[in-house]
């Protein structure tokens, strides 16, 4: 049986990295959260929780919503449908990837 290894190499970098895979999968959870509550949850500073949705709302994975509350500013995010698929997708392939490791056995003679 070939290595699945290399095909860790072809996952999505953008949804791959730590944080934005944790951005993904918590708003695929909801209907809707908003920029402090996504802090809290993911630990991320606001300036690198900023920069991680703005790459994804580039990608069009995720929407921005900027209001005012009683004068204080207010941000509301949203996975988009893509962003979705995209999420599913990932999860799915990591699964597949983990299961041909598990069956993986090494060749004779290897270290």
């Amino acid at each position: 049986m070939k290595a699945p290894f290399e095909q860790l190499a072809t996952l999505d970098r953008l949804i791959h990295e730590p944080a934005r895979l944790s951005l993904l999968t918590a708003l695929s959870a909801c209907d809707s959260a908003d920029f402090l509550y996504l802090q809290g949850l993911t630990g991320l500073s606001k300036g690198n929780l900023s920069s991680h949705l703005s790459k994804l709302e580039e990608a069009g994975l995720v929407t921005v919503e900027k209001q005012f509350r009683a004068k204080t500013p207010h941000t509301l995010l949203r996975i988009t449908d893509a962003g979705r698929e995209a999420i599913e997708r990932h999860w799915e392939q990591l699964e597949k990837l983990r299961g041909r490791a598990r069956r993986w056995v090494p060749e004779e003679g290897s270290s």
